[in-house]
């Protein structure tokens, strides 16, 4: 994993070998969460959601990639719900949903 910082590496967990990071007129950092795994249990939802974006914010990742379950659509309009609030959205710049496909959410940060 790389944190899009020319000349900066960080180490992606089991892996021991640390890779250099492009500059960012090189490369957009994209840093990814699916919650296929963890949809049932909102308590691991709203944890994953806000470890990922202070981490990408940390380290400086551009965006962050959030795939909700297809279905319903009640997990897709709990993360919008949950980038809404007060405090989170601070640290984005906006939210975008992809029209071709409604199982991913875009979050394009500072």
């Amino acid at each position: 994993m790389c944190d899009a910082l020319p000349g900066r590496t960080l180490r992606s967990s089991g892996d021991a070998r640390r890779t250099p990071c492009p500059s960012r007129s090189e490369a957009i950092a994209l840093l990814t969460l699916d919650l296929h795994p963890i949809f049932r249990n909102n308590r691991d939802i709203d944890l994953a959601l806000r470890e990922t974006l202070f981490r990408a914010a940390r380290t400086g990742v551009d965006v962050v990639e959030i795939i909700p379950v297809k279905g319903t659509g009640q997990l897709k309009k709990r993360v919008l719900a949950f980038l809404a609030q007060k405090h989170i959205k601070k640290l984005y710049v906006r939210v975008e949903t992809d029209a071709t496909n409604t199982g991913r959410i875009l979050v394009h940060l500072r």
